[in-house]
C-alpha cells in the first residue's frame, strides 16, 4: 500500500517488530489487536475514576461551587463533551496513531501547532500521574489508619504505585486492561449499590426531587463558574482512547464507538450517583453536610441505605480506583512519549522512548522514563514539604488540566479545517463544522473558567508558586513546540515533514 510522502506509517506485522517511515527507517511498532472495544472503553473510563471524580469532587462542588445544582453541572458537561466527541469521533475514522490529538491537530492545523499540542498533551499525562500518586497515598494512609491504627508514610505507597505501574506497562496494554476491569467493576458497584439504594427508598430525609439535575440550577450557588469546572474536571483522560487505536482490533469503528461510550456513560453515571448522593443525604443538608464533612455526602447515605460495611468497602475501593486512574495516565503518557520518540523530533529519542518492547510490543523504555520523571515530581513536592493531597494532588491536577483543555480546543478546531482541506466530500453541517465549532468554543470557555477559579480550586495551596506559574509553563511549552517545529523545518525538513504523520499503514489517513 502506498503512503503519502512525509507520511511514515507501520504495518502489521506483530509485537516488536519494525516497518518503514516513508524512507527514513524503521518504527517500532506497539502490539497490535491487543484489545478490543471494552478494553479500550475501560481504559479511558480509568482515567476519568470514578469513585475519585464522585468522593474527591462531587462535596466540593456541593459545599463552594454551585450547591445542590451540581448534579446538574454533569448533565451540562456531558452534553458539551458529547458534542466535541462528534467531531473528534469524525476524525478518528480517517487517522489512526497512538499519537491522538498530536496527530489529528498536525493533519488539520499544521505540523507546528501539531508539536506544540503533542507536547500539552505528553505534559499534561505526565504530571497526572503523580498527582494520582498524591491522592492515592492520601487514601492508602487515612484508610489504613481509620481501621486497622497501623501508620504508614504516605511515601511508601507512592513507591507502590510507582512500581505497579511501571510493571504494568512493561508487559503491555492488555495486562493492564486485565487489572483496570477488576478495579473499575469493583469501584462502579459500590457507588451504584448506594444511588439504586437512595433510589429504591424513595430518595433521603427530604423525599425525591428533580432540582439536582435541573440545568437551571447548574448556573447557581456560591460559585457556579467553579462547580462546573470541576464536572468537565471529572471527565479529564475519555479521549485517550484515540491512543490505542494502533492496539485496538478494527480501529476505524472501536475508537469513535469507545469515545461515545466513554462520555455518555460516565456522565449518566455520574449524574445519577451524584443526584443520588444529594437527595439521600437531604437536599436541604446536603451544603451543610458537604462542607462540614465532604465525605459524609458519601458515606452517610452509603451507610444509612446500604449498611457500614459498604462504608469501609467504598474506603478501600477510593484507594484502588486512584490505583487505576494513575496507572491509565502511565500508560497514556507513556504512549504520547513513544509516538513523539518514534518520529525523532530529537534523533537520540528514536532508539529510546520511540522503541517498543520485542516481545511484548510495549513502549517499555518510555514507561521508565515516566517512572522516573514521576518519581523526580513526586520527591520534588515531599522535598517541599507539600502535603500529597491539598499540595501534589490539587496542583499538579490543575496544572495537567489547563494544559489538556487547550489541546482538547484546538483539537476542535483542527477537525474543522481538516475536512474543509482533507476530505471535502466528508463535510457535514454538523458532525464536521458545527460540532467541532460548538465543542471548541466551549472547552476555551471551560479554560476560563479553570483560569478564574485557580486560586478556589487550589484551596490551601492558593498561594502557591506552582499555580501562579500554571499558565506561564503552558504556554512557554507551547511555545517550544513551535520553535521547535519551526527549527526543524529550516535545519531538518525530512524531520520536520514526519511530525505527527506516522499511522497505521493499514489504516493511513485517508
Amino acid at each position: 500500500m502506498a503512503v503519502d510522502e512525509g507520511v511514515a506509517s507501520a504495518a502489521d506485522t506483530g509485537a516488536g517488530t519494525t516497518a518503514k517511515t516513508g524512507g527514513e527507517g524503521a518504527v517500532h511498532r506497539l502490539k497490535p489487536n491487543a484489545i478490543g472495544l471494552l478494553g479500550v472503553v475501560f481504559m479511558a473510563v480509568a482515567t476519568a475514576a470514578p469513585i475519585t471524580a464522585m468522593t474527591g469532587n462531587v462535596p466540593f462542588m456541593v459545599s463552594s461551587g454551585n450547591g445542590i445544582g451540581a448534579p446538574a453541572s454533569y448533565l451540562v458537561a456531558m452534553v458539551v463533551l458529547a458534542i466535541f466527541s462528534v467531531g473528534f469521533t469524525s476524525m478518528a475514522k480517517h487517522i489512526t496513531s497512538t499519537g491522538a490529538f498530536y496527530g489529528f491537530i498536525s493533519y488539520g492545523l499544521g505540523r507546528s501547532v501539531g508539536l506544540a499540542s503533542g507536547l500539552l498533551a505528553t505534559f499534561a499525562y505526565v504530571v497526572f500521574e503523580p498527582a494520582l500518586i498524591g491522592i492515592f497515598s492520601t487514601f492508602a494512609t487515612t484508610t489504613l489508619e481509620d481501621q486497622t491504627g497501623l501508620d504508614v508514610p504516605w511515601w511508601a505507597f507512592a513507591v507502590l504505585m510507582l512500581a505497579v505501574n511501571a510493571t504494568g506497562t512493561w508487559f503491555g496494554v492488555s495486562v493492564a486492561e486485565k487489572l483496570l476491569v477488576v478495579l473499575l467493576a469493583t469501584e462502579v458497584t459500590i457507588l451504584a449499590a448506594m444511588a439504586v439504594s437512595v433510589a429504591l427508598h424513595g430518595g433521603g430525609p427530604d423525599g425525591f426531587s428533580i432540582d439536582p439535575v435541573n440545568p437551571v440550577n447548574a448556573f447557581k450557588g456560591t460559585s457556579a463558574g467553579l462547580g462546573l469546572f470541576f464536572a468537565f474536571w471529572s471527565w479529564v483522560g475519555f479521549e485517550s482512547t484515540a491512543m490505542y487505536g494502533e492496539e485496538s482490533r478494527n480501529p476505524k469503528k472501536i475508537i469513535p464507538k469507545a469515545t461515545m461510550i466513554s462520555v455518555l456513560g460516565v456522565g449518566v453515571f455520574y449524574v445519577f450517583v451524584s443526584w443520588m448522593a444529594v437527595i439521600g443525604t437531604g437536599q436541604s443538608q446536603a451544603v451543610k453536610v458537604a462542607t462540614a464533612d465532604p465525605l459524609a455526602l458519601f458515606f452517610n447515605p452509603t451507610e444509612r441505605y446500604v449498611g457500614h460495611w459498604a462504608v469501609d468497602v467504598m474506603q478501600w475501593l477510593m484507594i484502588t480506583g486512584s490505583l487505576a486512574c494513575g496507572m491509565a495516565f502511565h500508560n497514556c503518557a507513556a504512549r504520547y512519549m513513544y509516538a513523539l520518540g518514534r518520529e525523532g523530533v530529537l534523533p537520540s529519542l528514536k532508539n529510546t522512548v520511540g522503541r517498543t518492547h520485542a516481545r511484548h510490543g510495549s513502549p517499555h523504555i518510555a514507561g521508565l522514563v515516566q517512572t522516573v520523571v514521576s518519581a523526580v515530581l513526586i520527591g520534588a513536592f515531599w522535598a517541599a514539604g507539600k502535603d500529597p493531597y491539598t499540595g501534589t494532588y490539587v496542583l499538579l491536577a490543575i496544572l495537567g488540566t489547563m494544559a489538556i483543555l487547550v489541546v482538547q480546543a484546538v483539537c476542535s478546531f483542527a477537525v474543522l479545517v481538516y475536512f474543509r482541506s482533507h476530505h471535502p466530500e466528508s463535510r457535514h453541517w454538523f458532525r464536521t463544522f458545527t460540532a467541532p465549532l460548538v465543542g471548541g468554543v466551549a472547552m476555551l470557555a471551560v479554560v476560563a473558567l479553570l483560569v478564574s477559579n485557580m486560586g478556589a480550586a487550589a484551596g490551601p495551596e492558593s498561594g502557591s508558586l506552582v499555580l501562579k506559574a500554571t499558565p506561564w509553563l503552558v504556554a512557554l511549552i507551547a511555545a517550544a513546540g513551535v520553535g521547535c517545529a519551526q527549527y526543524l523545518k529550516r535545519r531538518s525538513p525530512e524531520r520536520y515533514l514526519l511530525l505527527g504523520r506516522t499511522v497505521l499503514e493499514e489504516t493511513k489517513e485517508r
